[in-house]
């Protein structure tokens, strides 16, 4: 359809142009002499002029096409303050162009006053664009107008709105949806508000369910197969976020940037990503944090029965797992490997990503 569309312009372009200069091209190079009056008319002109346009547009419409319509899936993908903002400043900047070039007109130098007015509107229609598009926070704060975070939320699911309050959106990374827990946390409804997914996490989601390695493409495909799961759930709320950051190349940093425009809160189980959010001022989930919460408290101690799986880092250290999975390194355990034995707790470490717990067999500490 737009194919269609630029070549009718071009055709019109081209039967106008035929039908003003053709004539008076061929008056000048005296070809009008010998030949019927009609092929020398303005309407011939048209005629001809239609013809060659459409034959030139053949060799640059697809280009021009293409081009529209990268143009097109950027407008779409920007947040619709970047657009908002950006159109202001171009219209602002068209104006500015419009009164410098009415004096230009007058000027005495032949072509001159027809060019730069050409260039003068290219120039300060780009560059108010940009100041518009990169710019439009501080313009929020200068006219007072909402927060950008109240924009976007306009764009998404709205929220109820309790004492002049909302509830924050919840901006999933890639790695907490490849976790799977994720599912059954909004399930119990201890997650609230809307489920934002980001449309560049969705992609980087499907390159890895689109690796050659079978880890990573079951890993991206058990990922895309949870978001169908939460997404089915009509009792929580999704969306997918179209707009995404060109001059950023890292998925994290995305999110980093996306949770400070529309005040949200980054949901994750990376342990990188969490410091990140910390040191930036983010706020954050760990659900790392929450399994740790959640997990039967044990103190220096306490004795339990655990079975040895494996050799430890260090010598004669053994490692074993509790029913949620939580590690316990055996000390003196190595001899041990494949026995389930009993054994007394020394200390316990827990941070964001997990919890560790360091043991003696039971008849090492009895025998100390």
């Amino acid at each position: 359809m737009i194919k269609r569309v630029i070549q009718l312009l071009f055709l019109l372009i081209g039967g106008t142009l035929g039908f003003v200069y053709i004539p008076k091209i061929m008056y000048l190079l005296n070809l009008g002499s010998g030949i019927p009056e009609w092929v020398s008319s303005p309407f011939a002109g048209m005629v001809i002029g239609a013809v060659i346009m459409a034959f030139l547009s053949f060799w640059f419409v697809d280009s021009l096409v293409n081009l529209i319509k990268t143009f097109e899936d950027r407008i779409i993908k920007a947040p619709v303050t970047d657009v908002l903002f950006g159109t202001i400043g171009l219209c602002f900047g068209l104006v500015i162009a419009f009164l410098i070039q009415l004096p230009l007109a007058n000027l005495p130098i032949p072509g001159f006053s027809n060019i730069l007015p050409i260039f003068i509107y290219i120039f300060l229609g780009y560059f108010f664009f940009q100041i518009g598009f990169k710019k439009r926070d501080e313009l929020l704060g200068l006219f007072r107008l909402p927060s950008r975070s109240k924009d976007r939320k306009k764009d998404m699911r709205p929220e109820v709105v309790q004492s002049n309050d909302y509830i924050p959106y919840k901006i999933f990374d890639t790695s907490v949806i490849i976790d799977g827990r994720i599912a059954d946390i909004c399930q119990t409804r201890f997650l609230e508000g809307t489920m934002v997914i980001p449309h560049f996490v969705l992609e980087e989601l499907q390159h890895i369910a689109d690796s050659s390695d079978v880890l990573k493409r079951n890993r991206g495909r058990r990922g895309l197969d949870i978001l169908n799961k939460i997404q089915k759930d009509h009792s929580i709320h999704v969306d997918l976020y179209e707009g995404d950051y060109e001059d950023i190349t890292e998925v994290d940093s995305k999110l980093v940037r996306l949770a400070k425009e529309i005040g949200g809160i980054v949901v994750t189980n990376d342990f990188n990503l969490n410091k990140v959010c910390e040191f930036q001022k983010v706020p954050v989930l760990n659900i790392n944090d929450l399994a740790n919460a959640v997990k039967p408290v044990v103190l220096p101690g306490e004795e339990l029965r655990v079975q040895v799986i494996k050799d430890g880092k260090e010598q004669n250290q053994g490692v074993g797992y509790l029913d949620d999975g939580t590690m316990i390194v055996v000390e003196e355990g190595h001899r041990y490997i494949g026995k389930t034995i009993d054994v007394v707790i020394t200390s316990v470490l827990q941070t964001s990503a997990g919890r560790m717990i360091f043991a003696k067999p039971k008849l090492v500490e009895k025998a100390l």
